[in-house]
């Protein structure tokens, strides 16, 4: 019985043990590959002269995989059509390229990936890679370097394109509207700076585009752009800097179209502030109309009435320099009801006041139906302001601590263009105390004046604004507490706004300086001081 048991415990022993045994050398895997890809071998060979193949083959030493190759293979200069590149999406051990473009003679031409070159098990990136060829016979090694800034934002836009247009017998500033440019080269999401690298020694062009359509053509109602005053000469060892901006759009109508009843929308692109509607056609002479503005795209809206018995009808619509006759067919719709809302309700600062606005335009205000009385009760003096275009009326009034405000606009008191008006509305307000703010005083070193100072979030958004046409300090007075970033324009008009450039007139846009540091100590009932040594330009 004895000897049998031992048997038993010998075999658990043995079996528990190879177990283990087994168990200790099973493989983990090994360590994550952390290696890029590696080139073999490309056909015809990187840096080839006398080019005129049809095709490039190139080689890896692993299966990779061609990532977001739309934004990040830049072909100097651009071809058109671009060439087929094979595989997409998929893994393979090779890259194709087949060339669709005729090439043209004694040039250099240059393919940069980017980071769309990655091996199809971990996506470890093949950075940059260049491939690079002649249709002559040499390599033209010629290179401009610089920086690209936003004219306004403290951070540029990532992926911007820095061309160069060659200055020949049929060079016109006109040529970024139409023509591919000669040379090419791209800023990163994360580096500012950029390298237009195998250039041939002349006269060019530059400039740098934020093109949404990646057409490299220039499109002034999408692109941003920013030029160099004069034109560069190659070779050179100077290093450039463009600041790219957004051009206030040349002014444009677009075809009416009706919205509602007596009610029709006019698109446009640029300016609308001296914009002019006038209908074409014999009216009634009770015929009335009004021009409103949508609050978040760009279009005007024509209320008119009594309703025109009409098909159809044409309309002038002029801005200054422009003027366009615009078709419109009439259609039978129903009118806009009239709604009230507050444009801000609940906490109200020092420096804000209440306003309202209506769907419908206002043509009347009976003040003595309104009243607003504070927590005491007590009558709140009040004026009021109308805005026409915005269809708003503001409350103006003298707001104190810790206060409560209640604001009843009784029925009939406001009256639209159709003759509908309201019934009560009631709104509640209500203040702070000042130690609930914070407030922020800037003085400038080396201004020139005039100077608009401004205090943004980090997103770019407006928060708070001074404007001054001599020296003197900025109080930013019961400020929201938050981070800021703090920015100064030159305001070199006096107009009391930032104007971006214009490329063909070859103005550049308005100076802006930044702080050079996040502001953090707009805290409750703390009052810094920033002094911001500027520059000198």
């Amino acid at each position: 019985m004895h000897k049998y048991l031992y048997k038993i415990l010998f075999v658990i022993f043995t079996s528990t043990l190879l177990v283990a045994c087994a168990n200790r050398g099973t493989p983990s895997g090994g360590e994550k590959d952390k290696e890029p890809p590696k080139i073999v071998r490309s056909i015809p060979e990187n840096f080839s002269i006398n080019f005129n193949a049809s095709e490039i083959k190139i080689y890896f030493d692993e299966y990779i995989k061609i990532k977001d190759v739309q934004r990040q293979l830049i072909i100097s200069p651009p071809m058109d059509p671009q060439p087929d590149i094979t595989p997409l999406g998929s893994a393979s051990k090779y890259i194709k390229i087949k060339l669709l473009d005729t090439l043209q003679p004694n040039t250099t031409y240059a393919f940069n990936f980017g980071q769309s070159i990655v091996d199809n098990n971990e996506e470890n990136p093949y950075s940059y890679y260049k491939y690079v060829f002649s249709t002559g016979d040499y390599i033209d090694s010629l290179a401009v370097k610089g920086q690209v800034f936003d004219a306004l934002n403290r951070k540029p836009d990532a992926f911007v394109s820095v061309m160069l247009y060659e200055i020949d017998s049929t060079f016109s500033d006109s040529i970024v509207y139409k023509e591919k440019p000669k040379y090419i080269a791209n800023t990163s999401d994360s580096i500012t700076t950029f390298s237009l690298e195998n250039l041939k020694a002349g006269h060019y062009l530059m400039v740098a585009l934020k093109d949404e359509n990646n057409n490299y053509t220039y499109q002034q109602k999408y692109d941003k752009i920013g030029f160099y005053n004069e034109f560069i000469s190659v070779p050179t060892d100077s290093l450039y800097e463009l600041k790219v901006f957004k051009e206030a759009l040349d002014f444009k109508a677009y075809r009416p179209k009706q919205f509602a009843g007596q009610k029709i929308v006019f698109g446009y692109d640029g300016d609308y502030k001296d914009m002019q509607v006038e209908i074409i056609e014999n009216t009634p002479k009770d015929y009335e109309y009004r021009l409103t503005k949508d609050k978040s795209t760009d279009s005007l809206y024509y209320w008119y009435k009594p309703k025109l018995e009409l098909d159809s009808t044409l309309f002038v619509v002029s801005n200054k320099t422009y003027r366009d006759t615009l078709t419109h067919k009439f259609l039978t719709m129903d009118k806009d009801s009239l709604t009230i809302k507050a444009l801000k309700s609940g906490t109200l600062n020092f420096n804000e006041n209440f306003s309202i606005e209506g769907s419908v335009p206002f043509t009347n205000i009976d003040e003595k139906k309104i009243t607003i009385l504070d927590k005491d009760s007590a009558k709140v003096a009040f004026n009021t302001k109308f805005e026409t275009l915005l269809n708003t009326y503001t409350f103006e009034f003298d707001k104190t601590e810790s206060n409560v405000y209640k604001v009843q606009i009784l029925p009939e008191a406001l009256t639209d263009f159709y003759g509908n008006t309201n019934d009560t509305l009631n709104y509640s307000l209500r203040t702070k105390t000042y130690a609930d703010y914070a407030n922020m005083r800037v003085t400038l070193v080396n201004a020139t004046y005039p100077v608009i100072v401004q205090l943004t979030d980090g997103k770019g958004v407006l928060k708070y604004e001074l404007f001054a046409d001599k020296p003197q300090v900025f109080d930013f007075k019961t400020i929201e507490p938050s981070d800021y970033f703090l920015r100064v324009i030159f305001d070199a008009n006096g107009n009391q706004k930032w104007d971006s450039g214009n490329y063909l007139e070859k103005v550049q846009p308005e100076r802006v300086s930044y702080f050079p540091r996040l502001i953090d100590e707009a805290r409750a009932n703390w009052d810094p001081v920033i002094e911001f040594i500027l520059l000198e330009d």
